[in-house]
Order: C-alpha cells, then sequence, then structure tokens
C-alpha cells in the first residue's frame, strides 16, 4: 500500500475545524443524535458551523478559569460534543483526558485521580447517576454543558463569552490522553504527543483516498478513542462530507444510510458484526459503500463476506487494520469479494513501510508457529511516550525500542503476520481461540456473538449470543464441533448483557469471573 511521506510537525487538534473549514466551508456534518452543547443546532451542520461552536466551546472554557498546560476530564454522556470538547480543550492549549461514558463511576474517580485534580467536563445526569461524590474532591472544578448540580459550572450561562486566540503547543508536547480497553483491570492513561498523533495519519489516510472526495465517509467510533482522532480529520480535511454515528443499532443506521449512502465506513469490528443483519435491507444501505474499514481488532471471515456482498460497487474493499491504542495501527490488508468466507480470519497483513516495523520474539526457544506462537512487539513513531502516573508500566512493555502487544502470533514464510489470541485469554490445548471463534461464526450464521473462556475447573466454555436471543438448535452445535477442540456446551446470554469496553470488545476476563460467580 502506498504511503504518503507527511513531514511531521505535530497534530494541530485545536485549529483542526478551522482548518478544514477554509478548504470546504459548505461540507456538510451529519449527526445522528442532537448535540448537549448545542441542542439548536440541528443534526446538519456545515463545517464552518462546526469551527463556530469549537471557538464558542473554547471561549467558554477559558471563561471557565481553564487554562493552558491544564487537564481536562471529559466523561459524559455519548454524544460527539465529547469531540468538539476536546477539540475546544487543544485550542486553548489544554490537555483533554477522554474517559468512556461507559465505564462506571469507582473507575472513573480512580482515573480522575491519577490526573491529578484536573477540570472535570461532565453531565448532569452523570453526576446524579453514575458518579461517586468523590469525584468533585478530586477534581479542581466540575463544569456541565448545561444545567445546575451543586457547585458545577454551567457551559451554557457562560454564553458570549470572548473568543480567545488558539494557543499551538510544540510537537512533543502531550495533545491528548486516551485510556486503554480495560479488558484485564483498570483501565491505563495513555499519552499521546502532537508527533506520535500525526506518525498515525499515512495508512489511514491512504484508506480515504480510495473513495472520491465527493463520497461520504460514515465513522461509527468511540468517541473517547484515540482513532476518532485520526479518522474523523482525515474526512474533513479531504473534504469529505461526514456522518457521525453515536448510535449503533441497525434499524437507525439502516435510516441514516438510506437516506444519505456513504462510500466509506469506518467502524468497530462488533459494529460491523452486529449490521450485517442490513445485507439484506431491501434499501441496500450498504449499496454505495466502496471501502468498509476497521482499526482495531481482527474481523471475522463471515462479517467481511457478507458486507462485501450487500455492496454494489464494482470491487467493493474492506480494509482492516490491527494496531492498539498505545502505538495506533501496526500492519494492515485489504480483502475483497474473491475471499472466501471460510477463509483465515487470523491473518492482519503486513506493516506498514517507513512507519511500522514488526517482530515475533519466542517464548520456548522455538521459531513462532501456529502451534508454538510468540510475543507480537511492534516499533512505531506513533507510540504513546508513557502511561500518566505509572511511566514504570510503560517501560516494561519497551524492550530496546520494541513495544510488546500483549498478543500472540507468528509471521508466515511471506511476511504476513498473524494473529492467534491476546497472552491473559490463551487456553491450554487450543491453538488459538480466536480461530475457534471464526469457524463457529462460519458455520452457525444464528450467532451474534461468540466467546471461548475457562470456567472454575480449568475447561473452555463458549459463551454465546444469537439473533433476536433463540436457542441454538444442539444437532447444529454438534455438527459445528465436531472437529474442533474439546469444549463444554455453549452458554448462552444477551448480547447486551455481556461486558464490553469503549469499542465494543468483550471483557473476556471479567465474562470468564462471572461465570465463575465471582
Amino acid at each position: 500500500m502506498f504511503l504518503q511521506r507527511v513531514r511531521n510537525k505535530g497534530i494541530r487538534l485545536g485549529t483542526l475545524f478551522d482548518r478544514a473549514a477554509a478548504r470546504h466551508p459548505a461540507s456538510p456534518v451529519i449527526l445522528d443524535h442532537d448535540l448537549d452543547v448545542a441542542p439548536e443546532r440541528g443534526r446538519r451542520l456545515t463545517l464552518t458551523e462546526v469551527a463556530d461552536i469549537v471557538d464558542d466551546l473554547a471561549a467558554r472554557l477559558w471563561a471557565a478559569d481553564v487554562r493552558t498546560r491544564d487537564r481536562v476530564v471529559i466523561h459524559k454522556t455519548s454524544c460527539f460534543d465529547i469531540s468538539l470538547l476536546a477539540v475546544a480543550t487543544a485550542r486553548i492549549g489544554a490537555v483533554p483526558v477522554l474517559l468512556s461514558p461507559h465505564l462506571d463511576g469507582a473507575t472513573v474517580a480512580e482515573l480522575i485521580r491519577r490526573v491529578d485534580r484536573p477540570h472535570l467536563v461532565t453531565d448532569v445526569a452523570k453526576l446524579k447517576n453514575d458518579l461517586p461524590p468523590s469525584v468533585t474532591e478530586l477534581s479542581r472544578q466540575v463544569i456541565v454543558p448545561s444545567g445546575s448540580f451543586q457547585d458545577a459550572i454551567d457551559l451554557s450561562g457562560l454564553s458570549g463569552a470572548p473568543r480567545v486566540a488558539p494557543v499551538t503547543m510544540p510537537p512533543g508536547h502531550p495533545i491528548m490522553i486516551t485510556h486503554t480497553s480495560g479488558t484485564t483491570g483498570i483501565p491505563k492513561l495513555a499519552v499521546h504527543t502532537g508527533h506520535t498523533f500525526q506518525s498515525r495519519y499515512r495508512p489511514q489516510g491512504t484508506v480515504a483516498r480510495l473513495v472520491r472526495g465527493s463520497e461520504p465517509i460514515a465513522i461509527h467510533v468511540s468517541f473517547v478513542h484515540s482513532r476518532m482522532y485520526t479518522a474523523m480529520p482525515i474526512a474533513i480535511l479531504q473534504g469529505h462530507p461526514v456522518i457521525i454515528l453515536a448510535n449503533d443499532d441497525p434499524a437507525d443506521v439502516a435510516d441514516t444510510f438510506a437516506q444519505v449512502p456513504p462510500g466509506l465506513i469506518e467502524a468497530h469490528p462488533n459494529a460491523f458484526m452486529r449490521w450485517e443483519q442490513l445485507a439484506d435491507d431491501p434499501r441496500g444501505p450498504f449499496a454505495r459503500v466502496k471501502v468498509f474499514s476497521s482499526t482495531f481488532d481482527a474481523i471475522h471471515p463471515r462479517t467481511v463476506h457478507r458486507l462485501l456482498g450487500a455492496s454494489r460497487r464494482k470491487n467493493p474493499l474492506y480494509v482492516q487494520m490491527y494496531g492498539q491504542s498505545e502505538v495506533g495501527p501496526i500492519a494492515g490488508r485489504t480483502y475483497s469479494r474473491k475471499r472466501r468466507e471460510e477463509a483465515d480470519g487470523r491473518c492482519v497483513g503486513m506493516p506498514f513501510p517507513g512507519m511500522t516495523s514488526v517482530r515475533v520474539v519466542s517464548r520456548d526457544g522455538q521459531r513462532p508457529s501456529k502451534s508454538s506462537p510468540g510475543h507480537i512487539e511492534v516499533r512505531s513513531d506513533g507510540r504513546i511516550v508513557t502511561y500518566l502516573g505509572e511511566h514504570a508500566r510503560w517501560q516494561k512493555q519497551v524492550n530496546d525500542g520494541w513495544w510488546r502487544m500483549g498478543d500472540l502470533g507468528y509471521r508466515t514464510k511471506w511476511g504476513c503476520l498473524h494473529l492467534l489470541d491476546r497472552e491473559v485469554d490463551q487456553i491450554p490445548g487450543i491453538e488459538s481461540t480466536l480461530e475457534i471463534e471464526d469457524k463457529l461464526f462460519t458455520r452457525l450464521p444464528e450467532l451474534t456473538e461468540c466467546i471461548i473462556v475457562l470456567d472454575g475447573d480449568g475447561a473452555a466454555v463458549p459463551v454465546v449470543a444469537t439473533k433476536d436471543d433463540q436457542p441454538i438448535d444442539p444437532k447444529a452445535w454438534q455438527t459445528a464441533v465436531a472437529d474442533l477442540p474439546a469444549m463444554n456446551q455453549p452458554v448462552h446470554r444477551r448480547l447486551e448483557d455481556l461486558p464490553q469496553t469503549a469499542t465494543t470488545k468483550i471483557k473476556r476476563l471479567e465474562l470468564a469471573k462471572q461465570l465463575r460467580g465471582q
């Protein structure tokens, strides 16, 4: 894949919408929800209007006594204004710290403690229903978009605050702090700089160029994930109309795409899994899609097959990038309709020339292979500079410049990287739980989720969710697992009852604890 060389001066997040609006002032930003900070603006805006909202929010934050180099925790109900508040915070030279709306109150309080008395931007609903009283003591001040709660500052009451000039920070200065998935405990706080963020643009910018500038790009990515702040800038700076989705309900997504057909969709793999059913929608919500893209985990072959089959474009592509919040994308590959549904879903592609290098380190002295996978390690210009408050923990993952991903895999003789499992999720006697899950998805179309974990007796247990929560036919199950390693009978759960991260990944360790009654 060709990667454009870009001189790295560091991302200028605070002036992002100003620069995009200067190039494409009337380019639309289409939302599937109202903005909490500006509900009167509606759901269809221009880049010029969005730039004005960000400028206004920055002025209000300044009026609320937020200053350059301050840290601002943003933890509120899921909405695109999380991103607008983050950009507005960066505009005045402060550092946004983004915490998922799905985190529990105790975890939020602990992360605020690590940030060391930040400003806290949240909402009244979070303060009343989710957050413990200690967050106010741990914060320098509490700010809400509107409404009143104890001594919280109401941003809506600061309307008309004098606009302030944007502040440009050095490329090596922290530009944003996000948190890791938390699949193995309390999330870590990943510190990104302008330099590391900009380094992640090259492969992702190339993906957006696969569609014409006039074609809409739809984005359904967690508003607190670092990926949002590379996907969105690339789209708007190239002049694409942008569709921002907060809701992944298939019926609502179909309605949105029927009205504004996207040419490219960027989403979490689990969202694409949920949207498989839209392949049969008579309105053809995926009919105009040229590129499906995800930059998180490997995706199941069944999902790729269904999505590409739903496009009416001549040669649609699924672009998969394997990466991590700490390093950005490190490897990628594309899939076309020629890929068979039963193809190997564990291959996550090749590293990006000039940006990332990948190696697999043996765990047992043998050459890493499918039967003896090794530790996946990577070099990347996009690597975070530390975990806030846990630098020693960050250092443990760095070995002579190589970053240990925590994943197990191997490389083929052609150099393709194969991801088999997270190290903490490996089950004795099973080469790859992910590979088995791929096979079960292909063989049992009714599955909407399948996660294999260990029970209290050390046995492998498939936890499954199904379409309309219908039970799995026992005979169909037995046929599907006949040639697979021994597992217990499946445990059926509703999809919404499975513990999930901000990017809708299943928290496997937490799920295993639930099964053990812990």
